[in-house]
């Protein structure tokens, strides 16, 4: 067979099914004795890595002397602490200013940015050996387990909904952007052809702008296959719809992009070059619309085959408002576990929630829930399991993260012979998100200081909430002058989320692109705390044991709040 004669959608579920299978293969393979893939894993990560500078302080060297896999993995935890990304940040720093071998050989292909548990964002570099080894080639098992759900999933336009590839570079020079922005400009070029837009879209400023040309352009495509981390995505993505219709059919039909966008001339331009006149298709919406009053993507994208997009944790509250307006014939396929500092497995199943580990690319280690918030917990291997139990993640990459705590709790579910399939739960240790934006408590702390020394105006005790069904943060204050009124009290809540998006880059997204909406405020009377405490050990808590996180997702407490306001 030739393939090179091969086009259009043959050859990509041809040269995908060759690769996935083969990346498929490789996995079952591993996953028939966990415990030996995920000591070889380990040991070719530090033999990689060994004469790095981090490498030499953890004397990797000698953890790969170990003659036993038991031996390895008891030397790696005696060498080699627990790190968050503030333990790692020193070395990164060090990267970034153009200093090789720090962290693994050589310097990073890139760096992928995220929200911090302060205001400074997260720099997770990325090496070529991995960028290679997991995402490149991982991702060929991704599109595959598609084609096994949905064998007709590329027959039609493909929708992707990413991040910016480069959003600018470290001090040497190095560039940072979205990892999902990278392998969406990477792909390979004869899977190009289902693509349905220019990669320009997505440099975009304006949040409503981006999401109209993304469905100017999408709405007049036979789509098969819709591909975007969030659902909440999915929701702004259908109120665009519905504001902007006649917009879209007007610019269908003349091959024109609107004006009332703010849109950058050189995007404006590659975007016009691309638009081709396309009256039937416009007629087509309009009748749509005359049918139909609401045109949902059950409508103009029947042949739809799979929407891959998270529905694990608090997103499935955003799915669940979505999932009846796609075709019903349509599966939603999970988006796997996969965070900026790790894309940790696939999902072999649509409409499940399992992920399958990398037991073979990343060396897992676990904290069982129970023993989370010990200073010396158990740490557990990747055979060492229970399924139905819940577990905190420490990850070992290839891109320089060494039993970084990935602050997710997990449940195991099930196995795929001896790697654990998980369901994300939550984040853990005072990390809220309602759709990616990961605020962390100890940001809004400071934020709410922040605002304190601006407006003068001091609150002694304050809590926030996060509202999973309003898709938006309450926060309640106790003002130390209790006759700031609530509209003194709103404009506090004003300045508190403008500090919050320059402390998050993952919160001043959501909240551009209105994913997180407008946070609400309320105000408490005097000894608030002490009247909640009291209520709480009326209900059975032990005083001894009593403690208060000031940002959390909790239905129960919060009820509790709203009965103290003011």
């Amino acid at each position: 067979m030739d393939i090179a004669k091969i086009k259009g959608w043959w050859k990509i579920r041809l040269l995908l099914t060759i690769v996935g299978k083969k990346c498929l293969k490789e996995m079952t393979k591993a996953s028939k004795n966990g415990k030996k893939s995920s000591a070889q894993c380990l040991r070719s990560t530090l033999l990689w890595a060994k004469d790095s500078v981090y490498g030499k302080e953890h004397h990797f060297a000698e953890i790969l002397a170990a003659k036993t896999d038991d031996e390895l993995f008891q030397l790696y935890q005696k060498n080699v602490p627990i790190n968050s990304y503030e333990d790692m940040s020193p070395y990164i720093e060090r990267h970034k200013t153009g200093e090789p071998d720090i962290l693994f050989p050589g310097k990073p292909k890139l760096y992928a940015t995220t929200s911090g548990t302060t205001k400074e964002p997260k720099w997770i570099p990325v090496s070529e050996h991995y960028y290679k080894m997991v995402y490149k080639k991982m991702n060929q098992g991704w599109f595959y387990t598609m084609i096994m759900n949905r064998p007709k999933v590329f027959y039609g336009t493909t929708v992707i909904i990413v991040g910016k590839a480069i959003e600018g570079a470290a001090p040497d020079g190095t560039v940072y952007g979205s990892i999902s922005g990278v392998m969406s400009r990477d792909i390979p070029e004869f899977m190009k052809s289902i693509y349905y837009v220019p990669v320009e879209v997505n440099y975009i400023p304006d949040y409503k702008a981006r999401y109209y040309c993304i469905m100017r352009f999408g709405i007049e495509k036979d789509v098969t296959l819709l591909l975007t981390a969030n659902p909440s995505t999915l929701v702004e993505m259908q109120t665009n719809i519905n504001e902007f219709f006649i917009d879209y059919c007007n610019d269908i039909e003349k091959g024109t992009v609107s004006d009332k966008f703010t849109i950058p001339d050189d995007i404006r331009a590659a975007l016009v070059a691309f638009a081709k006149p396309n009256p039937a298709r416009a007629e087509e919406l309009r009748k749509l619309k005359e049918r139909f009053g609401t045109v949902l993507p059950k409508h103009y994208w029947p042949n739809l085959q799979v929407i891959n997009t998270w529905f694990c944790g608090n997103t499935k509250i955003y799915y669940d408002k979505v999932r009846d307006s796609f075709p019903p014939d349509a599966v939603f396929h999970e988006f796997s576990y996969v965070s900026t500092e790790c894309k940790g497995g696939l999902v072999l199943k649509s409409n499940t929630q399992e992920t399958t580990l990398f037991g073979h690319k990343i060396y897992f280690e676990f904290i069982h829930e129970s023993d989370i918030d010990s200073k010396t917990p158990k740490i557990l291997q990747i055979h060492e399991l229970k399924e139905g139990q819940r577990y905190c993640l420490l990850a070992t990459t290839s891109a320089g993260l060494y039993r970084y705590n990935m602050n997710d709790l997990v449940e195991i579910s099930s196995y795929y012979n001896q790697f654990p399939q998980i369901k994300f739960i939550q984040k853990v240790n005072g990390t809220i998100s309602l759709t990616g934006e990961k605020l962390h408590e100890r940001q809004f702390i400071e934020a709410v200081h922040e605002v304190e020394k601006k407006t003068g105006k001091i609150a002694p005790f304050f809590v926030g909430f996060a509202d999973p069904q309003k898709s938006n943060y309450r926060f309640y204050y106790e003002f130390a002058d209790q006759s700031i009124s609530v509209s003194e009290a709103e404009e506090f809540t004003k300045q508190l989320d403008s500090c919050l998006q320059e402390y998050n880059p993952e919160y001043r997204e959501k909240r551009a692109s209105n994913r997180v909406k407008t946070p609400e405020t309320a105000l408490l009377g005097p000894e608030a705390f002490e009247r909640f405490k009291a209520a709480c050990i009326d209900r059975g808590y032990r005083d001894g044991q009593f403690k208060l996180n000031l940002l959390m997702q909790d239905e129960k407490r919060h009820a509790m709040f709203k009965e103290l306001v003011k």
